[in-house]
């Protein structure tokens, strides 16, 4: 039997790439949102040429409706959207798969603690396998010498709202608790030189970049960097599809990651 979605986010970028992916891998999608203000409310996926659906895109304020006979709650939204839809979805015991970034730490704290006790759940920064991968590749540099500076580099889309990226973000945190960084510094400016306990992060926002990674790695007398390119923001649907069809297994409630998923898929 097919794995229904309920898409928040659907008329966005990444919501609308994510409804045609599904469809494309055999899932049904049963419901629609897309914020209050948007004029594809009422209209359908259809109409709007997302996909060949006559399904109507709902406002959040018929959430509850919209996930009815749903499986799984997916988005890529903003977080005000999700500090009000999350609870209700979770209430509604429908598995969920967010994508959402540029929470704050006791935004996502909070989240996390709510949904954790009700349903399985994945929150990831990053759906791509490439770079969920590199995040594992990343935990050598632990036997590093200290003289190894880290730092990031990130470039985007001119569209993308939050800055760092939250996988920069990610990276950065799994970075500097291996390295012992206790805080991060976002670009440079006039005197500034690096200071034993600053993880540098840099982000560049042009163009339609889907989304460029470097970390890089500085010795004394040498430089390794690690790089990942996104060629397309199909990663990323792909990805939390991959999520999707995993969560609909797990029984457990709780906060999974792409580390869960691909632990076993691989």
């Amino acid at each position: 039997m097919a794995i229904r979605l309920c898409v928040a986010g659907a008329t966005g970028r990444m919501g609308s790439l994510l409804i045609r992916e599904a469809l494309n891998r055999g899932f049904e999608v049963t419901g629609a949102i897309a914020a209050p203000d948007e004029p594809s409310i009422g209209r359908t996926l259809r109409e709007l040429g997302v996909c060949n659906l006559d399904l109507k895109v709902s406002p959040p304020s018929m959430l509850k409706e919209a996930l009815g006979r749903a499986d799984v709650y997916m988005s890529f939204t903003t977080p005000k959207a999700e500090l009000s839809n999350l609870p209700i979805v979770a209430d509604e015991g429908k598995r969920i798969v967010m994508g959402t970034t540029g929470f704050r730490e006791a935004e996502i704290t909070q989240l996390s603690e709510y949904v954790s006790s009700r349903v399985p759940a994945v929150f990831s920064t990053n759906f791509s396998v490439g770079i969920n991968f590199l995040a594992g590749m990343l935990r050598a540099i632990k036997t590093l010498p200290k003289e190894y500076d880290m730092s990031i580099f990130e470039a985007h889309h001119t569209g993308k709202i939050d800055a760092p990226s939250g996988t920069a973000l990610t990276l950065a945190k799994l970075i500097s608790e291996m390295r012992g960084y206790s805080r991060m510094v976002y670009g440079r400016e006039g005197v500034s030189p690096r200071k034993p306990d600053e993880m540098e992060v840099v982000a560049v926002r042009g163009g339609g970049i889907p989304g460029i990674h470097i970390i890089l790695i500085a010795g004394p007398h040498e430089m390794i960097t690690v790089e990942h390119v996104a060629f397309s923001r199909s990663i990323f649907a792909q990805g939390a599809l991959l999520a999707a069809e995993w969560v609909m297994k797990q029984t457990k409630p709780g906060i999974y990651s792409m580390e869960d998923v691909l632990g076993e898929t691989r």
